[in-house]
């Protein structure tokens, strides 16, 4: 096995599936079964979820909500994502703990890294929700600086593809996959990966990142014995 601790990155749109919005069981249940498979192989898993599927802060700015607020309801979104996978991994008996940024129990555990840790190392999923706890920050920076906090190996960002690409697949049929990629690459061709903070995050922490498919059923496994699947990216 190529890595013990990962971070996993789940967009909120990938939970809606083909509804493009709320939040899709039959997509929640593969990602619950595919998750409890790596976790029964002894790898440690911290994971962040978007809440892009409920409300994105940013779209919600351009129709005139306060930045500030709309960026608060997007982080709650992220948190009811997080119970609902939370809840579909008690259902197959993953033990798993609900961690969130901002102090809300009894929904979830005030987040600190030591816990999260301690949750790992006892074979519980740590799902940290809430993003960052402020404003102005995306999941993905929220996937990176927790990546970096719980000292995990790698970080997996699931996507929609298979991989990084020269131009969106889905828009155009002639773009091509990168198998492996620098940091600056990303900055310098101007891909739409992640954003730049989170870019930075990884890059001066030496966190490498796997851009894979989640949504074919057996990749999870696959990129943690370190199978050539996705884009890899480093420093």
């Amino acid at each position: 096995m190529k890595y013990n601790r990962i971070l996993l990155k789940l967009s909120g749109e990938s939970l809606a599936g083909e509804k493009k919005q709320g939040i899709n069981e039959v997509c929640l249940q593969q990602y619950a079964t595919q998750i409890k498979e790596i976790a029964q192989m002894g790898v440690q898993i911290g994971i962040v979820i978007g809440g892009g599927n409920i409300f994105r802060g940013l779209s919600g700015a351009q129709k005139g909500f306060d930045r500030v607020k709309g960026d608060q309801m997007g982080m709650l979104a992220t948190v009811i994502n997080s119970l609902a996978l939370s809840s579909a991994l008690t259902a197959i008996g993953q033990k798993n703990r609900v961690f969130t940024s901002i102090r809300m129990e009894p929904v979830g555990e005030f987040y600190s890294k030591w816990k999260a840790i301690e949750a790992m190392e006892r074979g519980e999923i740590a799902i940290l929700s809430g993003g960052t706890g402020l404003p102005f920050f995306t999941t993905d920076t929220t996937s990176a600086l927790r990546a970096i906090e719980i000292e995990a190996d790698v970080m997996f960002k699931g996507t929609r593809v298979d991989g990084i690409y020269t131009a969106d697949p889905e828009k155009d049929p002639s773009a091509t996959k990168f198998d492996d990629l620098s940091f600056d690459e990303i900055y310098n061709r101007g891909l739409k990966v992640m954003d730049l903070t989170a870019a930075t995050l990884c890059k001066e922490n030496n966190l490498p990142l796997v851009v894979f498919n989640m949504d074919t059923y057996g990749n999870l496994k696959k990129v943690v014995e370190g199978e050539n699947i996705g884009t890899y990216v480093h420093k």
